[in-house]
């Protein structure tokens, strides 16, 4: 006989396994199906172990620069095999730290295939046997995977996803990163503060598309002074491979040229994982790789749910996380709100790091607001300058009408962490007057948030 629950979800990502635990919190009986790791790709192959790497590349870097600080250092040197290493047990640790936390919650962990066996039924297919599971409500958690381009497909020796670029069986002296999006800019700047040859490759106008245009023309010119070549307007037309490298034909302005490069990354999005559910059979709509949900997270089909990276964009484990409590509550007959894609910040790790949140200065005057824009510059800063972190800005853009914060853009040192400080404003319905009385600590990076809100009214003070 089946057995029952009141909640079964399938993935144990960052949006299942919350989901999972808030259900649980809340008195559901739940069950969460994983086929490989608990924590999902964002705990064992994506936002944390490229975190752990990308602040082995932040202390190299800062030690090459030691006698600006008025230190010494020589000999400096890393070990790529070392810094691997770190990067998996931290992984390691947090993964079992998830299994912890559903057996803490009383939540039922269940490793294998699952896939929807009929109304309120789950098949999960495991190492040995087959068993039918059964829930009233059904969480479709299952994530997203790297994209490949057809004749760039990863083979992970000379052309790598970001699994191969985080467990890298060369260093590249060579590199080609196709994509500029979160993960391309991420792989690009470890590689090259190690000393990698970087070329970025983005088919837009201009890299990190979704943000502001102002951030990705800082950004871009900060890359070039790192030694980057930033290629906009290009394609990656084909690559041919052979053992110690490949030639790849790029194309741009219909001009195209052969370039050898010892390794390639390839960055160019995510495709969810619907195979193998059973979502046709069930009626569930498919768009694009990634299943159709109203706000709530409802597919439409009775019972059952999609969240995270499978619902679509934006592909954020934050994202994830929310939708698994609000969906989760919402099954426990609470009324939660549906999580508004504008109010979520996002933050790339490179180097100067960039976060945003809200509408670009672009997006703002399309949806036809009367804008008031303030931005302020690292250098003007002391905390900035004494950290030797001068370059970079913050720009704030606001409702001119009502004084409501439509967006705020970043980019240079913890922009990742001052961020959030925005996002709250926002969420409680700040206004550009409640940010200038407020007051902010003395000597931090958090003052030119300040400023900047100052600065779209024509108030800044230091700069």
């Amino acid at each position: 006989m089946a057995e029952k629950f009141d909640m079964i979800v399938i993935g144990a990502g960052p949006g299942g396994y919350v989901c999972a635990i808030r259900g649980a919190q809340l008195g559901l009986k739940v069950a969460v199906v994983e086929r490989e790791h608990l924590g999902g790709i964002c705990l064992n192959w994506g936002c944390i172990p490229t975190k752990a790497m990308l602040r082995s590349s932040e202390v190299f870097h800062l030690m090459k620069t030691a006698k600006d600080f008025g230190l010494s250092a020589s000999g400096v040197d890393y070990d790529m095999d070392a810094i691997v290493k770190r990067s998996r047990k931290i992984a390691k640790q947090l993964n079992s730290g998830v299994g912890h936390l559903l057996k803490k919650n009383k939540v039922t962990t269940i490793m294998g295939e699952a896939r929807l066996a009929g109304p309120g039924q789950v098949a999960v297919k495991g190492a040995d046997s087959e068993q039918v599971l059964e829930a009233a409500n059904i969480v479709l958690a299952t994530g997203a995977r790297a994209r490949d381009l057809p004749g760039l497909e990863a083979d992970g020796d000379r052309v790598w996803s970001y699994k191969h670029a985080l467990t890298p069986p060369h260093m590249p002296k060579k590199l080609l990163v196709l994509g500029s999006g979160a993960i391309g800019v991420e792989f690009a700047s470890f590689y090259n503060t190690l000393g990698a040859d970087v070329t970025v490759v983005e088919v837009q106008d201009r890299i990190l598309p979704v943000e502001d245009a102002e951030v990705s023309a800082f950004a871009k010119k900060a890359f070039q002074s790192q030694g980057m070549r930033i290629l906009e307007k290009t394609l990656v037309e084909k690559v041919d491979r052979s053992k110690d490298g490949i030639v790849a034909t790029l194309t741009q302005d219909g001009a195209s040229t052969t370039e050898e490069f010892d390794t390639m990354i390839s960055a160019v999005g995510i495709v969810g994982n619907v195979e193998g559910l059973g979502l046709e059979e069930a009626g569930i709509n498919v768009d694009r790789t990634h299943v159709v949900t109203d706000p709530y997270c409802r597919t439409g089909v009775e019972g059952v749910f999609a969240i995270g990276d499978l619902a679509g964009a934006p592909w954020l484990a934050h994202k994830a996380s929310h939708e698994g409590v609000m969906v989760a509550e919402l099954i426990a007959g609470q009324s939660p709100h549906p999580v508004d894609p504008k109010s979520i910040a996002g933050c790339t790790y490179c180097h100067p790091q960039v976060a945003s949140v809200g509408l670009t200065e672009a997006q703002a005057k399309e949806e036809g607001y009367d804008i008031r824009v303030g931005r302020f510059p690292y250098v003007g800063n002391g905390k900035a300058i004494a950290l030797g972190a001068g370059d970079g800005f913050i720009k704030t853009v606001f409702d001119a009408k009502t004084g409501a914060l439509l967006g705020a853009h970043m980019v240079g040192a913890e922009v990742t962490e001052l961020i959030q400080g925005y996002v709250i404003g926002q969420k409680l319905e700040t206004t550009e007057q409640d940010l200038m009385e407020t007051i902010f600590p003395h000597p931090t990076l958090s003052e030119m948030m300040h400023e900047s809100v100052l600065d779209a009214w024509g108030r800044a003070l230091h700069f």
